[in-house]
Protein backbone atom coordinates (compact mmCIF):
# COMPACT_ATOMS: atom_id res chain seq x y z
CA UNK A 1 0.00 0.00 0.00
CA UNK A 2 1.64 3.20 -1.13
CA UNK A 3 1.06 6.52 0.59
CA UNK A 4 -0.67 8.01 -2.47
CA UNK A 5 -3.18 5.19 -2.71
CA UNK A 6 -6.55 5.67 -1.01
CA UNK A 7 -7.00 3.85 2.28
CA UNK A 8 -8.79 0.55 1.88
CA UNK A 9 -12.27 0.21 3.34
CA UNK A 10 -10.81 -2.45 5.63
CA UNK A 11 -9.23 0.29 7.76
CA UNK A 12 -12.63 1.88 8.35
CA UNK A 13 -14.18 -1.51 9.08
CA UNK A 14 -11.47 -2.41 11.58
CA UNK A 15 -11.71 1.00 13.28
CA UNK A 16 -15.50 0.83 13.49
CA UNK A 17 -15.42 -2.77 14.76
CA UNK A 18 -12.86 -1.95 17.45
CA UNK A 19 -14.54 1.23 18.65
CA UNK A 20 -17.98 -0.38 18.52
CA UNK A 21 -16.81 -3.32 20.61
CA UNK A 22 -15.32 -1.08 23.28
CA UNK A 23 -18.33 1.23 23.17
CA UNK A 24 -20.81 -1.65 23.40
CA UNK A 25 -18.96 -3.01 26.41
CA UNK A 26 -18.91 0.39 28.10
CA UNK A 27 -22.67 0.82 27.62
CA UNK A 28 -23.37 -2.71 28.84
CA UNK A 29 -21.26 -2.37 31.98
CA UNK A 30 -22.71 1.05 32.70
CA UNK A 31 -26.21 -0.40 32.85
CA UNK A 32 -25.52 -3.96 34.05
CA UNK A 33 -23.14 -3.01 36.84
CA UNK A 34 -24.30 0.57 37.46
CA UNK A 35 -20.74 1.82 36.96
CA UNK A 36 -19.77 5.32 35.86
CA UNK A 37 -19.09 5.83 32.15
CA UNK A 38 -15.36 6.18 32.85
CA UNK A 39 -15.20 2.96 34.88
CA UNK A 40 -17.25 1.15 32.24
CA UNK A 41 -14.96 2.30 29.43
CA UNK A 42 -11.87 1.54 31.51
CA UNK A 43 -13.06 -1.99 32.33
CA UNK A 44 -13.94 -2.66 28.68
CA UNK A 45 -10.46 -1.68 27.48
CA UNK A 46 -8.66 -3.50 30.31
CA UNK A 47 -10.72 -6.64 29.66
CA UNK A 48 -10.22 -6.68 25.89
CA UNK A 49 -6.52 -5.96 26.16
CA UNK A 50 -6.27 -8.93 28.58
CA UNK A 51 -4.52 -6.78 31.17
CA UNK A 52 -7.11 -7.51 33.85
CA UNK A 53 -5.90 -5.43 36.79
CA UNK A 54 -8.65 -6.80 39.02
CA UNK A 55 -9.58 -3.44 40.52
CA UNK A 56 -13.06 -3.66 38.98
CA UNK A 57 -15.00 -6.90 38.66
CA UNK A 58 -18.59 -7.59 37.67
CA UNK A 59 -20.77 -8.30 40.70
CA UNK A 60 -24.11 -9.16 39.07
CA UNK A 61 -24.87 -12.46 37.37
CA UNK A 62 -25.85 -10.58 34.23
CA UNK A 63 -22.53 -8.71 34.27
CA UNK A 64 -20.58 -11.92 34.74
CA UNK A 65 -22.39 -13.69 31.89
CA UNK A 66 -21.95 -10.67 29.63
CA UNK A 67 -18.23 -10.65 30.46
CA UNK A 68 -17.84 -14.29 29.40
CA UNK A 69 -19.27 -13.60 25.94
CA UNK A 70 -17.63 -10.18 25.70
CA UNK A 71 -14.20 -11.71 26.27
CA UNK A 72 -14.70 -14.54 23.78
CA UNK A 73 -15.95 -12.26 21.02
CA UNK A 74 -14.16 -9.05 21.94
CA UNK A 75 -10.62 -10.38 22.24
CA UNK A 76 -10.79 -11.67 18.67
CA UNK A 77 -11.89 -8.27 17.41
CA UNK A 78 -9.32 -6.48 19.57
CA UNK A 79 -6.58 -8.81 18.27
CA UNK A 80 -7.64 -8.10 14.68
CA UNK A 81 -7.37 -4.35 15.30
CA UNK A 82 -3.89 -4.70 16.83
CA UNK A 83 -2.81 -7.07 14.03
CA UNK A 84 -3.96 -4.62 11.37
CA UNK A 85 -2.20 -1.67 13.01
CA UNK A 86 1.08 -3.57 13.44
CA UNK A 87 1.01 -4.82 9.84
CA UNK A 88 0.27 -1.33 8.58
CA UNK A 89 3.15 0.14 10.58
CA UNK A 90 5.51 -2.57 9.30
CA UNK A 91 4.52 -1.98 5.67
CA UNK A 92 4.97 1.78 6.07
CA UNK A 93 8.40 1.26 7.60
CA UNK A 94 9.49 -1.12 4.82
CA UNK A 95 8.25 1.27 2.13
CA UNK A 96 10.09 4.14 3.78
CA UNK A 97 13.29 2.10 3.96
CA UNK A 98 12.99 1.03 0.31
CA UNK A 99 12.39 4.62 -0.79
CA UNK A 100 15.41 5.78 1.20
CA UNK A 101 17.61 3.06 -0.34
CA UNK A 102 16.42 3.93 -3.84
CA UNK A 103 17.15 7.64 -3.26
CA UNK A 104 20.57 6.71 -1.95
CA UNK A 105 21.19 4.58 -5.04
CA UNK A 106 20.21 7.42 -7.40
CA UNK A 107 22.64 9.94 -5.88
Amino acid sequence: MLKNEPQPPRLRFIAVAGLSTVGFGAVAYHFLEDWSWINSLYFSVVTLSTVGYGDLTPKTDAGKLFTVFYIVIGIGIFAAVINFLVKRAAVNRIEKRMKHQEEKKNR
